[in-house]
């Protein structure tokens, strides 16, 4: 047997948006229903390098999806200026269930966006207006570009809002999708007032309130990934629909993470996590429904759901680089 190598590109490729879309829903089906195993995201701290590591290893059995594997990944904010290296970088090993033989070695840096962004599709899905046809963006950076894309999925986007800091990275986002979208610059308010929302920001003070969304708009708030980080204002995640994908994580560093340490937002302020809603155990959006918030931390199984899917193209593509990487001889 041998091992396919997958580099950023192949990944790219053969992590198509609907198939990847798919995997993640069943991925937060499996998890709520008890077929997965999925050990807390477990970190080590670089202070001397301003990083760290971060292991998230997971296994789903769910009919097709008998699938395992682990990513291993970094946040390094001083690489861009210092080394001339992503910020974040990442390694997916995808094994073999029953066997444990690595049956691939892919990037996780592609793979993640690629998740991430399956991630807000799924929850859009489920909590956004049926007939939503814009989408606000706070934050033009590489997440920003799947949200996009991965949200264009499942609403019939039109008119997309993206507000930044850095009017560089908004130029460069309109730049490469004003052919497709009806794409502008706008202020918070502007793209908070969307029929969906995705912040993509890695701030600590919140930069988000009520007064900057509209009565049904649905949140994506994908930026808080870390204890402290902190996009949306409490009062507006306290007047909100909260979901979240997991309550270990998203109370240790997911938007909820500051106002729930404080006590100022607790668990009945929760109103589920998302595999609840994809399995049918709770409601998504229904007639009464105002703002939704979604609170997205990543979780491992979504990674490994999504490498299922870019490894079983991969194979059928013929894409990748197979090598001889364990002795297989019988011992």
């Amino acid at each position: 047997m041998e091992t396919l190598l997958l580099d950023s590109d192949e990944v790219d490729e053969n992590a198509r948006l609907p198939d990847v879309i798919r995997a993640v829903e069943e991925a937060f089906a499996a998890y709520e229903r008890g077929d997965a195993q999925m050990p807390p995201k477990s970190y080590i701290d670089l202070p001397q390098y301003d990083g760290d590591f971060r292991s998230m290893p997971s296994y789903m059995d769910a009919g097709e999806w008998d699938a395992a594997g682990i990513k291993w990944v970094n946040v390094h904010p001083n690489n861009p200026a210092d080394h001339d290296l992503p910020t974040v970088m990442g390694t997916m090993v995808y094994s073999d269930p029953e066997t444990a033989f690595p049956l691939a070695i892919m990037d996780g840096t592609a793979l993640t966006m690629k998740r991430t962004g399956a991630a807000a599709a799924v929850a859009t899905d489920h909590l956004a207006v049926e007939d939503a046809t814009s989408l606000g963006l706070v934050g033009a950076g590489v997440q920003s570009y799947t949200q996009l894309e991965a949200i264009a999925e499942v609403r019939p986007i039109e008119e997309v809002v993206v507000s930044d800091v850095d009017d560089e990275r908004v130029q460069r986002f309109i730049d490469a999708y004003g052919d497709e979208f009806d794409v502008r610059d706008g202020s918070i308010s502007e793209a908070g007032g969307c029929d969906v929302l995705s912040t993509v920001t890695p701030v600590e003070d919140p930069i988000v309130g009520p007064d900057d969304v509209g009565e049904h708009t649905h949140v994506n708030a994908m930026g808080a990934d870390a204890e402290g980080k902190h996009e949306l204002a409490d009062d507006l995640l306290l007047s909100a629909t909260v979901v979240i994908d997991d309550h270990e994580q998203c109370t240790h560093s997911g938007e909820v993470n500051v106002p729930y340490g404080e006590g100022v937002l607790g668990d009945e302020d929760i109103y589920g996590e998302i595999g609840e809603i994809v399995v049918g155990e709770r409601d998504g959006r229904t007639a009464d429904t105002g703002v939704t918030v979604f609170d997205s931390t990543g979780l491992a199984i979504q990674d490994v759901a999504a490498a299922h899917v870019t490894y079983e193209n991969a194979r059928e593509d013929g894409a990748g680089y197979e090598f001889g990487m364990i002795d297989t001889g019988v011992q």
